[in-house]
Formats: structure tokens, C-alpha cells, sequence
């Protein structure tokens, strides 16, 4: 079954760290990456640019509506994602643990919902 891996941390956290720091959690996003891709379980994923470059669109009553940033303010913003191939939620979450910002984040595990046509 496929998971989505929904990353979240502290956007001014992040971005106050040293350089050595940003380096050296890079290489952990890096090796984590290397692994999952080795173990055939990886099928996508990214970091996301900062919140303050996003858009949030609302379609109402035929009018489209498009403020700066994300819908909600929260503490943590999403920062990145994985889509990985799991046999059970346990693994998904056992995966999620390794990412290095669960660390000082979250990581929320979804299920991708099936659609059969």
C-alpha cells in the first residue's frame, strides 16, 4: 500500500540554523532517501520551498480567490513529503521515525486512498 509521508517543522527554526547544521541535516535527508530507494520502497518526493512563496486557491461561486501562504497559521508548516510503498501502516510509521526532522518536527502518515474505475 502506498503512504504519504507529510513532513512538517518550524520554517523560522529551520531557516536560523547554521550552515553546518543545514549541511549536515541535508546529508540525513540524503542517506535516508539512498535508503528507501535501495529497498525499492520509495515512489516520490521533495522538499517544498518556504510557505511565504505559496498561494492558497478557493474556488466560490465561480470566482477564484487566491491569498499569499498556506490556509492555516500553525507552528510547523509542511516542509516536504515522501510517497513510499509500505505493507502496513506500522512500516509506514517505522519509516517515518528514520526521517531526520521527525526529530525536531512531525511526520503525519497517510494512507493513499485506492479509487478503483
Amino acid at each position: 500500500m502506498e503512504y504519504m509521508l507529510l513532513i512538517y517543522h518550524n520554517e523560522e527554526d529551520a531557516d536560523s540554523r547554521p550552515e553546518a547544521v543545514k549541511h549536515e541535516i541535508f546529508q540525513e535527508f540524503m542517506a535516508f532517501r539512498q535508503d528507501i530507494m535501495k529497498s525499492g520502497k520509495h515512489r516520490a518526493g521533495g522538499p517544498l520551498e518556504f510557505t511565504k512563496t505559496a498561494a492558497t486557491v478557493r474556488v466560490r461561486d465561480g470566482k477564484t480567490m487566491v491569498t499569499d501562504g498556506p490556509f492555516a497559521e500553525t507552528k510547523e508548516q509542511l516542509g516536504g513529503y515522501y510517497l513510499v510503498e509500505a505493507k502496513d501502516l506500522d512500516e509506514a510509521i517505522s519509516m517515518a521515525a528514520r526521517i531526520p526532522s521527525s526529530k525536531y518536527g512531525s511526520t503525519e502518515v497517510r494512507p493513499v486512498m485506492k479509487i478503483n474505475m
